[in-house]
C-alpha cells in the first residue's frame, strides 16, 4: 500500500513504474529506432515506407509494454490457460482462414491488417510454461513430459504451416525453461538426441554409432528402469538416424533448399543460394567502418531480397562495417544481461521463468538471424528482434518486454 501524501499526478505516475529496468527499456527503444533507420536505408530507391510503419508499430508496442508493466504479472497465473487457448486457437484459424505467401500459410487478416499468430503464440507458450513450472519443478518425469505435451500443440500447428524457423524458437523456449526449472540435463540431452542422430547419420556413420551408444549410457545414468530405458534411448537414436531420409521428405522443397545451400551456396548461385551469397558479399564489403549509411552498393542496388526483414543484418554490416555490427551485437548482449538479471532477482519462480522465457526467445532469434546472414547457420525466416520489419513480431517483442518489466517493477514492495 502506498502512504497518502501530497504528490503531483506526475509523481504518482512515476511511482507506478519506479522499479522498472530503465536500461533494458532504453536499449530496446534504441534498437527499435536503429531498426527504422536501417529499414529506411534498404528502401531509399523504392516507393515504400516500411520504416515509418516500423516506428509506428514500435510506438504502439512501447505503450503496450508500459501498460503491462503497470499490472502485476502474478495475475497471469489465473489466466494462463486462457492465453494458451487463445493463441493456439489463432494458430488453428490460420489453417482455415490464413493467407498464403511464398509456400507458407502463416497470416490471418484482422481489421485489414495481416497478423502472424505464431509470433503471439511464443508469448502465450512462455506464460503457460512459466505457470506450470512455477507450481511443479521439472525435476520429476511427470512434470517434464507434461511440459513437453503442452509445447507440442502450438509447435505442431506452427510446423505444419509450414514455419520451421518459428517452430525451432518454440523448441528453444521449452528446453531452456525446463533447464531453468531444474530439469535433469541428461533428459534434455536425450530429448534433442534423435535430431542429432539423424544429422550424424548423413555425415558420419561412426559418429552416429558412437552418439547412439552415448545416449544409451545417458539413459542408464539418468532414467529409472535402467536396462529398459537405456536400450530404448539407444534404439530411438538408431531408428531416427536410419529414418532421417524419411523425415527429410516431410520438409517442403524451399526448406530442403535452404539446408542444402547452407553447406554449399555456390551450388545454386542464382537460386536458393542467392540470398546467402549476396549477404556475405555485403557484410564483407563493409570491412571495418562500412561504406556509410545509405551508401552500401549491395543494399542500395537491391541485390539482397528481404533485406528489410530477415536480412537486415547484412545491411548493417555493409553500411556500418564491423564496428557497427559489433555495436548491434553488444546492444543485444546488454539486453540479454538485463533480462537474466531480472530473472535472477524475481520475487518468485513464476516471474523468474517469465523473464528467462523472454531471454530465450530473444537470444535464440538474434543468434540464428545473425548466424544465417554470415553463413554459419541455415537460412530460416526468423527476424532480428526490434530491428527487422514486421508488425506482429515487433508488437510481440514489446509485449514480452512488458512482462519482464512487470517482473522488475514488482521485485519488492516499497512505500513513500
Amino acid at each position: 500500500m502506498y502512504k497518502s501524501s501530497n504528490r503531483s499526478p506526475w509523481q504518482d505516475l512515476f511511482i507506478h513504474w519506479q522499479q522498472m529496468d530503465w536500461l533494458l527499456l532504453f536499449l530496446v527503444v534504441g534498437l527499435t529506432f536503429f531498426g527504422g533507420v536501417m529499414i529506411r536505408s534498404t528502401e531509399l530507391n523504392q516507393p515504400v515506407n516500411h520504416w515509418v510503419q516500423h516506428w509506428v508499430f514500435g510506438s504502439i508496442g512501447l505503450a503496450i509494454a508500459f501498460g503491462i508493466a503497470r499490472i502485476s504479472y502474478n495475475h497471469l497465473l489465473r489466466w494462463h490457460w486462457v492465453t494458451y487457448g487463445l493463441t493456439s486457437g489463432l494458430l488453428l484459424a490460420v489453417d482455415f482462414l490464413g493467407n498464403s505467401a511464398k509456400g507458407a500459410q502463416r497470416w490471418i487478416s484482422i481489421g485489414g491488417f495481416n497478423v502472424q499468430p505464431s509470433e503471439f503464440a511464443k508469448v502465450g507458450l512462455i506464460i503457460t510454461l512459466a505457470a506450470i513450472l512455477h507450481r511443479r519443478p521439472a525435476n520429476t518425469l511427470p512434470t517434464f513430459f507434461s511440459t513437453l505435451a503442452i509445447t507440442l500443440l502450438p509447435w505442431l500447428l506452427v510446423f505444419i504451416q509450414p514455419d520451421l524457423g518459428t517452430s525451432l524458437v518454440f523448441g528453444a523456449i521449452a528446453i531452456g525453461m525446463l533447464y531453468w526449472a531444474n530439469a535433469n540435463p541428461g533428459w534434455l540431452l536425450l530429448l534433442v538426441s534423435p535430431l542429432v542422430a539423424a544429422i550424424l547419420y548423413s555425415l558420419s556413420m561412426p559418429a552416429w554409432i558412437v552418439w547412439a551408444v552415448l545416449m544409451g549410457v545417458v539413459g542408464w545414468l539418468t532414467l529409472p528402469l535402467r536396462w529398459v530405458t537405456s536400450l530404448v534411448a539407444l534404439g530411438v537414436n538408431i531408428a531416427f538416424g536410419m529414418l532421417g531420409q524419411v523425415f527429410w521428405h516431410v520438409l517442403k522443397d524451399y526448406q530442403k533448399a535452404r539446408l542444402i545451400v547452407f553447406l554449399d551456396p555456390e551450388k545454386y548461385p542464382l537460386g536458393a543460394g542467392y540470398h546467402l551469397i549476396q549477404s556475405r558479399i555485403a557484410i564483407g564489403a563493409g570491412e571495418l567502418w562500412g561504406q556509410g549509411l545509405n551508401q552500401g552498393t549491395q543494399t542500395q542496388l537491391n541485390f539482397i531480397p528481404e533485406q528489410h526483414t530477415d536480412f537486415i543484418f547484412s545491411s548493417i554490416g555493409e553500411e556500418l562495417g564491423f564496428v557497427g555490427a559489433m555495436c548491434a551485437l553488444v546492444a543485444f548482449l546488454l539486453v540479454c544481461w538485463r533480462l537474466l538479471r531480472v530473472a535472477r532477482q524475481a520475487p518468485n519462480n513464476f516471474g523468474s521463468l517469465l523473464a528467462i522465457g523472454v531471454l530465450l526467445m530473444i537470444s535464440f532469434q538474434a543468434i540464428v538471424n545473425i548466424s544465417m546472414t554470415i553463413g554459419i547457420a541455415p537460412v530460416t525466416g526468423i527476424p532480428l528482434p526490434w530491428i527487422s520489419y514486421g508488425g506482429s513480431a515487433l508488437i510481440t517483442n514489446f509485449i514480452a518486454l512488458g512482462l519482464v518489466e512487470s517482473v522488475a517493477n514488482y521485485r519488492r514492495r516499497f512505500s513513500l
